[in-house]
């Protein structure tokens, strides 16, 4: 069978012949083995008809992609964009959206979703995660019996398991099709300070070698000799260039950078003078002040060699330049980090890690099979290679060899429901849904199905409903909830997503007539702050305005113990200066962050602003949130782009 110019694969076949029979699909096949080809299908399917696609994806940068891909492909005109901050031509024929857009629109019963044929969810797997993984679980459990889905991922041994779930919720035949083997195999090692390019195997050997464990006695202390860590460049010569482009993936963004530039001073590759004028080129109808940022000198440092960087930290306009070239094949060794990995469209020949191990936010751990492998699988060229080759740098001074070999050998990690109450989903329950009703979506998670079955409708009641009835008791005490129904302030919070308490607590009480813009920003600011040990702030503004905002907060009880406002100082050094009519440029100068981090911050300021909009209809909020986003808009103008 072909589609477009494309002979399909079997696995392909098979899914769109359960596509044109109206079933749900679960796609479970190795990374780029082509399974963006079934969306494609279902899009042209439905391209005369007067039903809707929605496409989503994880994380934002994918969904700006499949914009700008779909975009191309279909028209703009058919294609729509929404990302939380960003919104453009919602009642598309084709919405590309992240999946908590998807999941918020469902959960509140939103009048836009309608007259949809297929919900396509890009990286279905990450319903594995610990912190977003119940986003997924919901948007399948309140999506309409009468929409499709078509789940796309990377291995998932339960895959089975996972279609029997949607099966037996929703009601409809779900096909489940699974492909193991990669159009282009993956060839794994391991590189050495020593052995160089190697086996786990022989770095076990190396490593158990006396001579490698000698101790010395130095005023009666015993002192372990620490083998040298593995150099990335001494990696990539033995690498060579035949087996480029290669992508050296780093869990830290300035750790990108830095290798980046410490490649580029040993001259192991040519310079080209057209690539720098292509990014001069680029950076002629961006504001002039992005030239004089560190990433921009760093990388017009390292282009003219093909060497790259690539993460969330950049600003638009660099990611793009990169990727232009990366897709034009000017690129030799582009450093990135994890992001790059999820569903964007761009393999190499090698894929490098510079470790096995990676800080989560919690503590150093080794990568999970699943992790390994969606990284893995970014390696080899469909059509242009014959092999992928995959190599990991290891240190022996951390080296477990068992680990190791069960993280590369095969994707063994199953998917795990992550199911969990928030807020706004028990607020939409009381809301939309009688008792009974809100009893039987309970049961209707993926935790029921993996924990009872056939027999999820049996959990017990008392465990079912007892996070649900906590909640509930909170939100009674706290006036979002009287006599089961939702107060005035309980709708509001039914409509953000995030902080709903805190939320409804600023925008849906009284205390919102006290504030002015800047107050708001602020306060908008602290709850979308992430704090990490390594910010630095240079200047807080103690203004008589951030005075005023702490008695005001005093006043509420349940504002003056959120933790979160413990950082409106921290709030000051980054509202301050675009408040007072400065531009990003200059508040990213009274910090340490990367200009993507400030962006990103911003960005999610946009999204709460766009939250209240939705679930308020006081004209005066209404324009104090649309002046709080033209400030913002104005500082990112000329750089924030889709």
């Amino acid at each position: 069978m072909r589609f477009k110019k494309f002979v399909l694969d079997q696995f392909q076949e098979d899914a769109i012949t359960a596509i044109e029979n109206n079933f749900s699909v679960v796609v479970s096949a190795p990374t780029g083995s082509g399974k963006t080809l079934i969306a494609d299908y279902i899009i042209d399917k439905h391209k005369l008809d007067n039903k809707r696609i929605i496409y989503t994806a994880p994380i934002k940068a994918l969904s700006n992609q499949k914009y700008r891909d779909f975009s191309k492909e279909y028209g703009e005109d058919k294609v729509g964009l929404m990302t939380g901050d960003i919104v453009i031509n919602p009642q598309a024929k084709i919405i590309i959206m992240t999946t908590e857009i998807y999941r918020n629109m469902v959960i509140s019963n939103d009048v836009d979703i309608k007259d949809i044929a297929y919900v396509i969810f890009d990286e279905i797997h990450y319903i594995n995660d610990i912190e977003r993984g119940y986003v997924w679980e919901e948007s399948i459990i309140y999506s309409s019996p009468k929409i499709r889905f078509l789940c796309l991922s990377a291995t998932i041994p339960n895959a089975v398991e996972f279609s029997r779930w949607i099966q037996a919720i929703k009601k409809h035949e779900v096909k489940t099709v699974v492909a193991t083997k990669r159009n282009v195999p993956l060839e794994h090692s391991f590189y050495d300070y020593e052995l160089g390019i190697t086996t786990a195997e022989k770095i076990k050997n190396a490593r158990e070698i006396p001579q490698y464990h000698q101790v010395f006695r130095k005023k009666k202390k015993q002192i372990r000799v620490r083998p040298p860590e593995p150099n990335h460049i001494d990696l990539l010569k033995d690498l060579r260039i035949e087996k480029m482009p290669a992508l050296f993936f780093s869990f830290s963004r300035k750790d990108c950078q830095q290798k980046a530039k410490e490649l580029a001073k040993v001259n192991m590759f040519q310079k080209n003078p057209e690539l720098i004028h292509f990014m001069n080129q680029k950076l002629d109808n961006a504001p002039s002040e992005i030239k004089k940022l560190i990433s921009t000198s760093i990388l017009k440092e390292t282009i003219q060699q093909g060497i790259a960087f690539h993460h969330a930290g950049l600003l638009p306009v660099i990611k793009e330049i990169v990727e232009e070239l990366f897709n034009q094949g000017k690129i030799n060794v582009l450093y990135t980090t994890e992001t790059f990995a999820v569903g964007i469209n761009m393999p190499a020949k090698t894929v490098c890690f510079s470790s096995l191990r990676k800080y989560d936010g919690y503590n150093f751990r080794y990568l999970n099979t699943k992790e390994y492998f969606q990284i893995a699988g970014r390696a080899g060229r469909r059509g242009i290679d014959k092999v992928g080759y995959v190599v990991s740098m290891i240190s022996r001074s951390t080296f477990n060899y068992e680990e190791v070999k069960r993280i590369t050998l095969k994707d063994v990690e199953p998917i795990k429901s992550q199911f969990k109450l928030s807020v706004n989903t028990v607020l939409n329950m009381v809301n939309l849904h009688t008792p009974k009703e809100i009893e039987l979506l309970l049961r209707l998670s993926f935790y029921s199905y993996q924990k009872f079955g056939n027999n999820y409708d049996k959990v017990p009641t008392t465990i079912l409903l007892a996070r649900y009835n906590s909640i509930i008791k909170r939100l009674n005490n706290l006036g979002y909830i009287e006599k089961e129904k939702l107060t005035a302030k309980g709708i509001f919070s039914s409509k953000v997503f995030a902080d709903e308490i805190a939320m409804g607590e600023i925008f849906a009480t009284d205390l919102i007539e006290q504030l002015d813009e800047y107050q708001i920003l602020l306060l908008l600011a602290a709850l979308v702050y992430e704090p990490r040990m390594t910010h630095k702030f240079k200047q807080v503004f103690r203004t008589e305005s951030l005075r005023n905002l702490r008695k005001i907060l005093y006043q509420n009880p349940y504002l003056a113990k959120e933790k979160k406002f413990d950082d409106l100082n921290i709030a000051t050094t980054l509202i301050y200066p675009i408040f007072s009519g400065q531009s990003f440029f200059e508040a990213i100068k009274l910090t340490n962050f990367l200009e993507g981090d400030l962006i990103r911050m911003y960005a999610q300021i946009i999204d709460r602003l766009g939250q209240v909009r939705k679930a308020s209809v006081d004209y005066k909020i209404l324009n104090k949130v649309e002046n709080c986003k033209g400030i913002i808009d104005k500082a990112l103008e000329g750089i924030y782009l889709v």
